[in-house]
């Protein structure tokens, strides 16, 4: 009787955020037969806000990692099989009989559960696999014949020298039987007279050039012209006109022979200037998943559901630039960062109090459409990371003093962009800023993250003229872009929200005045 083996625990993907559905497994952090604790990371995966570290739920031995890095899988599907005896992997022979539809296979009277990563013979299998060819396919080689030799030779005949090999310096050359010089001055006299026939007349033969009395082929003045303008050489050219003289088409037909002798070498050189400058492939292909999926989802989503409103405001912000050095300067700031964009978000936050109908959401119940205003402040601050944008959230800014305020913004920026930000780190945001500066630009107009009814855009800030008490003067000058809902904000409360942002940047003594 078979001992029946232990089923090793199967641990699912779980939802790490409100909402998730589905996840990217982008490192291992176990391999199977590793032995592992309760609450040891073996995972990261990456969900639609952030990559996340998945802890072990169980104690004993990896017995097999169901799903491979780089795939994306389903809340609830199984990733990870293990042994929670801490004994080895059970063995993955295959059943005598797979097991039907809801029934286990049976082996000596003793029920088996089926492994995970088992398939029946009845189902097949996820991957088939894919034949790429059969080797190389066998025929017959054929070899040109080579063309016969100058001699006459067969082509598979050694060819001959076209003159004989020098005869050995020892060997003393053969005598021609030739006549002594006086015969053969004296042999035609021997010859008995006999009279003198006239030499005959020459065959007539075809015209030839003749040379002028320059020296130069024979053609018309318009012909020698038409010449020079081709390019053509006379001199190489047989004539047809009278007298072998060179006429038109002869200097046409030369060119055209001279165009169709070049035409192979230029077309090379032609195709050489047109080739590309670096070889590779003219196209890339991305997948779009995970952060940048998200993204597009929820930026189509908010684009075609809220009317979307930017205006834009030029601000002085000389002073405020004067206030950020001086606080570096103070001890409280001296472990954080202090930039032009702390003051901007103090000046939202403060924006935000003195007109609360800004932080607001759009919501459909069933009993009919509400705008809920929330009376705290999770202040969002766009980021750009290697995975794409994200928006991680400063929860209930409005409580927070200066320093604190440096202090979270500094910590939470740097956790996002080193993908440690934690699906709680990104939702539940009321109102957001987005540094478009930092990239050099002007100004933009963003879009809403959704159920966001504000959206602020902080531009670069650069010397410009400007009108100073009067007087004209380089300052430093920034702009300003607020995005927002229509259906909750129109014009006059947008206005307002912008004109105050503007203002305390502007002067930061309104920050204290108005706070």
């Amino acid at each position: 009787m078979v001992t029946p083996v232990s089923q090793p625990q199967l641990f699912k993907l779980p939802d790490v955020g409100e909402g998730l559905t589905e996840a990217e497994i982008v490192k291992w952090h176990v391999q199977p037969g590793d032995a592992v604790e309760v609450n040891q990371t073996i995972v990261e995966i990456e969900t639609a806000k952030a990559i996340v570290e998945l802890p072990c739920p169980f104690e004993g031995v990896v017995a097999e990692l169901m799903v491979a890095e780089g795939e994306t899988v389903d809340v609830g599907t199984p990733i990870i099989a293990v042994n929670a005896e801490g004994g080895a992997a059970p063995p993955s022979e295959p059943p005598a009989r797979a097991a039907t539809s809801g029934e286990a296979a049976e082996e000596d009277g003793v029920p088996r559960v089926e492994e995970p990563g088992m398939v029946s013979p009845e189902a097949p299998p996820k991957r088939q696999p894919v034949l790429v060819g059969y080797g190389v396919k066998e025929g017959a080689t054929k070899r040109r014949p080579r063309k016969a030799t100058a001699n006459g030779a067969p082509p598979h005949a050694p060819r001959t020298p076209t003159t004989p090999p020098a005869a050995p310096p020892t060997a003393p050359p053969a005598a021609a039987p030739t006549a002594p010089p006086a015969a053969a001055r004296t042999a035609p006299l021997a010859a008995p007279a006999a009279p003198v026939a006239p030499p005959a007349p020459a065959a007539p033969q075809a015209p030839r050039p003749r040379p002028a009395g320059d020296g130069l082929p024979l053609a018309k003045p318009p012909v020698r012209k038409m010449a020079k303008d081709l390019g053509v050489d006379l001199a190489g050219i047989t004539g047809s006109g009278p007298q072998g003289s060179i006429t038109r088409d002869d200097v046409l037909a030369a060119h055209a022979a001279a165009q169709a002798a070049a035409q192979p070498t230029a077309q090379p050189a032609a195709q050489a200037r047109r080739a590309p400058a670096q070889a590779g492939p003219r196209e890339e292909r991305i997948p779009v998943k995970g952060v940048r999926k998200a993204t597009a989802a929820a930026m189509s989503d908010s684009a075609f559901t809220a009317p979307h409103v930017t205006e834009f405001l030029q601000v002085d912000v000389t002073r405020t630039m004067e206030t950020v050095k001086r606080l570096r300067e103070l001890p409280e700031f001296a472990d954080v960062k202090v930039s032009p964009l702390l003051l901007v978000a103090r000046a939202l936050l403060i924006a935000v109090a003195r007109n609360p109908r800004v932080n607001s959401t759009w919501v459909d119940g069933p009993s009919g459409a509400e705008i809920v205003v929330k009376r705290y402040v999770n202040l969002g601050i766009a980021a750009a990371t290697d995975r794409g944008l994200i928006v991680p959230k400063v929860k209930d800014a409005q409580d927070l003093d200066l320093p604190g305020l440096a202090r979270a913004l500094t910590e939470l920026t740097e956790k996002a962009r080193a993908g440690k930000a934690s699906p709680a780190d990104l939702s539940d945001g009321t109102i957001t800023i987005t540094n478009v500066g930092v990239f050099g630009v002007d100004s933009g107009t963003p879009i809403l993250t959704p159920g966001e009814a504000a959206i602020l855009a902080f531009g670069q800030i650069r010397d410009m003229p400007w009108v100073h008490e009067g007087e004209l003067a380089i300052r430093k000058v920034t702009t300003l872009a607020l995005s927002f809902d229509h259906r909750i904000v129109d014009g006059e409360l947008g206005s307002r929200v912008l004109r105050d942002v503007g203002d305390m940047l502007e002067d930061p003594i309104r920050m204290l005045a108005w706070s």
